[in-house]
């Protein structure tokens, strides 16, 4: 296995060699922050949402789901403080003019000669404003003032008033989102951890100011179960109580749920207290009422927010990490080529693997083969579908780079099977193991292994 310092390189490249993850911009030199998610990468970031989405919102009566515009009226970042609060703190180099963030430079160092790009003096620390700034509409004044979210949330606090109109939920209840955010970080870095462009799943759920306490655990536990679902296992997680003055500004209590990365133990999600904050900042701003009409006893008051935030993108990044392998077993007996390296394989569960089987005919020069090879291929993807048809290079090969896919089976169409009927191979990526399986045992088989 690689160590720490390797792990990540050797991710990013596996990333983007077998199509999972590019460089945003990459054939004009690249652009910082930024990721194009590919064919793979594009379905187990898929798979990761549809799970959460379902744990969250199908599986429950007390959820409801909103996909808000990602721009908002600028009275609604006032409102939520994040016009005058969303910052970092930044330090410029006065020789260089490069930019780094304050907390990662060492405190005993700032105002010396430490830049890290030309050994000049660094400044004093400034408040850095992370929201993109733009302008809507056709006259760019201080009146078409808008912004890039750097947060999901608001777009379900300023909906909470459409949605209690609409369904007449009781409390407690919560809405769910799953969208893209924008953040102008000063310094992105680690791959996907800290990027300027990034997706989240959020929950805003709505509860009784003295029922906070309850609802905070059973997501928080909820949430851990979730992360057990992806296969990131409990000794790699972490919880962490921020204590005061470092906790947003919105929060009463915050717990930052912690994952081992390889570039060190870096929060893989949040769940905060938020109290009545935003509702209360938004009634007052759009003077709109905010509050809830409780049924039973005819009263009326502002409910308090519980916020389960999970970054997708941090998500995919740990479920990568956590997956990565390598061992000694060549890739076939077969394949001198292949068998002679280490392999390289992503130990997904089945479930996130953006292919589940791979099928191939043994020799994609032999009709017989590939047609009954594609009878197979299409029998399995009417139930599977996420199935791949792979006849490129030889099959040690094939199996190399489903491996590195993360395909959890690959079945081989050969002479035995169209000439003495004696079924197919289905292998096994994490083993290595092969197993002949008649034709119509195939399903049962694979669907066995993936629940």
């Amino acid at each position: 296995m690689a160590n720490k310092n390797e792990l990540t390189d050797k991710i990013v490249s596996l990333c983007k060699r077998r199509g999972f993850i590019y460089q945003g911009s990459e054939i004009y030199g690249g652009l910082a922050g930024f990721w194009d998610y590919a064919h793979y990468g594009l379905a187990l970031k898929n798979n990761i949402k549809k799970l959460w989405w379902k744990r969250f919102v199908e599986d429950r009566e007390d959820m409801y789901g909103i996909d808000a515009a990602i721009v908002m009226r600028q009275e609604a970042w006032q409102a939520s403080g994040h016009v005058s609060g969303f910052s970092d703190p930044l330090v410029e180099c006065k020789k260089c003019k490069s930019r780094f963030r304050a907390d990662q430079i060492p405190k005993s160092d700032l105002g010396k000669t430490v830049c890290p790009e030309c050994g000049g003096t660094l400044g004093e620390a400034k408040k850095f404003n992370m929201m993109f700034k733009t302008h809507v509409g056709a006259v760019e004044d201080e009146s078409s003032v808008s912004y890039l979210r750097p947060e999901t949330a608001q777009g379900m606090f300023v909906n909470f008033k459409n949605v209690v109109d609409s369904f007449h939920p009781k409390l407690s209840f919560g809405m769910a989102q799953i969208g893209k955010a924008f953040r102008n970080e000063i310094a992105p870095r680690d791959f996907l951890f800290r990027s300027r462009e990034f997706e989240q799943m959020e929950i805003e759920y709505f509860v009784r100011p003295d029922e906070w306490q309850k609802s905070f655990d059973e997501l928080k536990n909820e949430s851990l179960a979730y992360l057990a679902d992806l296969g990131i296992g409990n000794d790699k997680v972490h919880e962490f109580e921020v204590p005061d003055g470092e906790r947003a500004h919105y929060s009463k209590r915050t717990i930052d749920v912690e994952y081992d990365y390889p570039f060190g133990r870096k929060e893989l999600f949040g769940i905060a207290y938020r109290t009545d904050f935003d509702l209360k900042n938004h009634t007052e701003q759009s003077r709109v009422d905010l509050s809830y009409l409780d049924e039973g006893s005819k009263s009326r008051f502002i409910p308090h927010v519980i916020e389960p935030s999970l970054g997708v993108d941090r998500l995919v990044e740990a479920v990568l990490c956590n997956s990565y392998s390598e061992d000694e077993m060549g890739a076939a007996a077969t394949d001198a080529d292949t068998a002679k390296d280490k392999r390289v394989f992503l130990k997904l569960p089945p479930k996130l693997a953006p292919v589940k089987i791979a099928v191939f005919p043994l020799l994609r020069n032999k009709p017989q083969l590939v047609e009954k090879a594609r009878e197979v291929f299409g029998m399995l993807k009417k139930e599977f579908a996420a199935v791949e048809f792979d006849d490129n290079g030889n099959i040690g090969k094939r199996y190399r780079r489903q491996d590195e896919i993360g395909t959890p089976f690959c079945v081989t169409v050969d002479f035995e099977t169209v000439e003495k009927g004696a079924g197919v191979t289905v292998r096994d990526r994490d083993t290595g193991k092969q197993e002949r399986v008649m034709e119509k045992d195939i399903s049962r088989r694979c669907q066995k292994i993936m629940g």
